[in-house]
C-alpha cells in the first residue's frame, strides 16, 4: 500500500506539463514540471527476462573501512572483493528467484585495479561479466546495446554532501545537478538506461542512500548498514542483511511491471558543483562559462543527457586539477619542499624548452604488456 501511495503521489507532482522529455521513438513524447518524467516499464519477456547487474563498492553488507573499496590498500581491498561479491551472490539468487533468465554483471566502481573489482572465481557462475574489446563507459555506453529488459545497482553511496558513507558523486569533490537538482549515481544509471526505457528496479546501500532514492518510490531498496560518518558506519548483522538483499532482488522482478522509467526533461540544464579537494575557481572570469563562485560550480545547456554527461566528465577534469594541492601540503608536511620545489620548476621549464626546441617527444607507451578488456568504468 505505502507503494501504490508514493508512486500516486509522484504522478500528482507530475500532472502539470510544461517541459518535454526525453524519449526513445518519435511520436512518443510526455510532458512533465520535474527534472524528469516517469513513464510505465515495458515488459516484454517473451525472449527471456535479462536483468543488469551494475555494482559500485562502497555501499557494501559488513563494510566499515574505506580502505575495503581502494586497490591501493592490497590486504583490505581483497577483503572488499570478498564482500563485494558476496552482495552480488545474494542479489543474483533473488533475481533468478523472481523469473531473470540472464543475468549480467557489470563494474562501476573504478577502484584502479585493471580486473574487474569482483572477481571471477568468486562470482555465481549462473551470472556472466560484461566485457568488450575496448575500454566502456558503464553509465552510457552500456544502454546502447538496449538488450536488458531492468537493472539493479547493488553496493551504491549516497550523492555529495548526504553524510552517507563514502558519500560522493562521480568521483572525489563532484556534484552532479539536472534542472537545479542534485542527483546520486543510481539516479544518473535510471536517467541513462531510461533514454531506453530501461528501469532500475532495485539498489542496495546505507541509509543515506535510501533516503537519496525517494525520488524512486517503486525500487526495491536494501539499507545494509547505517552511516555515521563519510568514513565510519553501524552495520547490521551480515546474514540478515544478504538475506533482505535476496528477498528484495526477488520482489523487485516479480513486480517489474509497476517499475517506472525516468525520462531527463529537454534540455538539460546541468551543472558541476565542487567541494574539497576538488575546485573550479580556474573557470572564474572566463568569458562564455557560467561559473556561480559561491558555489564553486558551472551550469550549462545541452540538448541530450549523453551532452550533459560528455560535459559532466570534461568539467570534472578540470576540476581535479586542484587535487595536487593535497600532494603540495603533504611535501610541506615532510620537510620535502627545499629538494622537491626546485626539482619541480626545473622540470617543467625544461619540458618547455625541450618541446619549442624539437627535442621532446611523448614517452612510447610499454610494450610486452597483455592487453586489457574493458571490464566497466573507463
Amino acid at each position: 500500500m505505502r507503494r501504490v501511495l508514493a508512486l500516486c503521489l509522484v504522478a500528482s507532482l507530475c500532472a502539470a506539463c510544461s517541459v518535454t522529455v526525453e524519449q526513445s521513438s518519435p511520436g512518443d513524447r510526455v510532458q512533465r514540471d520535474r527534472p524528469w518524467g516517469l513513464t510505465a516499464a515495458r515488459v516484454n519477456a517473451s525472449d527471456g527476462l535479462r536483468v543488469l547487474v551494475l555494482h559500485d563498492m562502497e555501499g557494501l553488507a559488513g563494510q566499515d573501512d574505506p580502505r575495503t573499496f581502494r586497490f591501493s590498500h592490497p590486504e583490505h581491498y581483497a577483503r572488499g572483493q570478498e564482500m563485494l561479491a558476496a552482495d552480488i551472490n545474494a542479489v543474483i539468487d533473488g533475481l533468478f528467484a523472481g523469473g531473470a533468465t540472464e543475468v549480467h554483471v557489470v563494474d562501476g566502481h573504478g577502484s584502479g585495479n585493471p580486473e574487474p573489482d569482483v572477481r571471477t572465481d568468486l562470482l555465481d557462475p549462473r551470472a556472466e561479466q560484461v566485457f568488450r574489446d575496448e575500454a566502456f563507459d558503464t553509465y552510457f555506453d552500456l544502454p546502447e546495446s538496449a538488450e536488458y529488459d531492468a537493472v539493479a545497482v547493488v553496493g551504491m553511496h549516497a550523492k555529495t554532501g548526504s553524510g552517507g558513507f563514502a558519500s560522493h558523486t562521480f568521483t572525489l569533490g563532484i556534484e552532479f545537478q539536472v534542472h537545479g537538482q542534485s542527483i546520486t549515481e543510481t539516479e544518473l544509471v535510471a536517467l541513462s538506461w531510461g533514454r531506453f526505457d530501461v528501469p532500475v528496479i532495485f539498489a542496495s546501500g546505507d541509509d543515506r542512500l535510501a533516503a537519496d532514492l525517494e525520488t524512486m518510490p517503486w525500487i526495491e531498496s536494501v539499507i545494509v548498514k547505517t552511516a555515521t560518518s563519510a568514513s565510519t558506519a553501524e552495520l547490521r548483522p551480515t546474514e540478515e542483511a544478504h538475506a533482505d538483499l535476496t528477498a528484495a532482488a526477488q520482489r523487485a522482478v516479480e513486480s517489474l511491471a509497476e517499475a517506472q522509467v525516468m525520462k531527463i526533461a529537454l534540455p538539460v540544464e546541468a551543472t558541476i558543483r565542487t567541494v574539497p579537494p576538488a575546485g573550479l575557481g580556474a573557470l572564474s572570469g572566463v568569458p562564455g562559462i557560467d561559473y556561480n563562485g559561491d558555489a564553486d560550480a558551472v551550469t550549462f545547456q545541452a540538448d541530450t543527457l549523453r551532452d550533459a554527461y560528455d560535459g559532466w566528465v570534461a568539467l570534472v577534469g578540470v576540476a581535479r586539477t586542484t587535487y595536487p594541492r593535497v600532494l603540495g601540503e603533504q611535501i610541506s608536511l615532510l620537510g620535502l619542499d627545499a629538494q622537491l620545489n626546485p626539482a619541480y620548476s626545473d622540470a617543467l621549464f625544461d619540458r618547455w624548452v625541450d618541446f619549442e626546441s624539437g627535442r621532446w617527444s611523448p614517452p612510447e607507451a610499454p610494450t610486452g604488456a597483455s592487453p586489457q578488456r574493458g571490464h566497466g568504468y573507463r
